[in-house]
C-alpha cells in the first residue's frame, strides 16, 4: 500500500483553506462590507453567553491580542459592546447590538450559501461526513502533540 505524501496533502489542505477563506471573505465584503474575520467573531460571540475576547480567541485559535484589536473595530462598526464583567474587573462581557444581530443574521444566510457552493455541491453527502470527521480526529491529534510538546518542554 502506497503512503500517503504528507507535505502535498498539508499543501492542499493548507491551499483550500486559503482560497475558501478568500471566496468567502470576498463575498461578505462586497455584500455587507463584513470581513470573515467579524463574521467568525460575532458568530462566537451570538453563542457564547458572557462572552469574553479570551472566549472568542480560544474558539477560533487566535491570539488574545489579536482578538482584542478586532473586537475594538467591531465595537466601532457598531455591531457589539463591551460592558463590565461582573465576576472579573480585568475582563469584559461582549454583547451583539441589534445592527450587530442583524448583520449575523443576514450575513449567515449568504456564509452558508457560500459553503453550500463551494463544498456542499462538490462532493457526496457521505464523503464530506468522513472528511469532518478526519478534520475533528486531527485537530485532536495536533492538540494532544502541542500538550506533548510542553510537557516536555517544561
Amino acid at each position: 500500500m502506497a503512503m500517503t505524501d504528507l507535505p502535498d496533502l498539508f499543501y492542499q489542505l493548507i491551499r483550500f483553506e486559503t482560497e475558501l477563506w478568500n471566496s468567502v471573505d470576498a463575498r461578505l465584503r462586497v455584500e455587507f462590507d463584513l470581513p470573515l474575520t467579524w463574521f467568525e467573531a460575532l458568530q462566537v460571540i451570538a453563542r457564547r453567553p458572557s462572552c469574553r475576547v479570551y472566549d472568542i480567541a480560544e474558539e477560533l485559535s487566535i491570539t488574545i491580542g489579536g482578538t482584542s484589536k478586532g473586537v475594538d473595530r467591531i465595537e466601532a462598526a457598531g455591531y457589539c459592546v463591551r460592558r463590565a464583567n461582573p465576576d472579573d474587573r480585568r475582563s469584559s462581557i461582549i454583547e451583539l447590538t441589534a445592527a450587530g444581530r442583524r448583520v449575523l443574521a443576514e450575513a449567515t444566510t449568504v456564509f452558508e450559501s457560500e459553503l453550500r457552493t463551494r463544498i456542499g455541491s462538490a462532493v457526496p453527502e457521505r464523503s464530506l461526513q468522513q472528511f469532518y470527521s478526519t478534520v475533528v480526529k486531527l485537530r485532536v491529534a495536533n492538540a494532544d502533540a502541542d500538550a506533548d510538546e510542553q510537557r516536555s518542554s517544561a
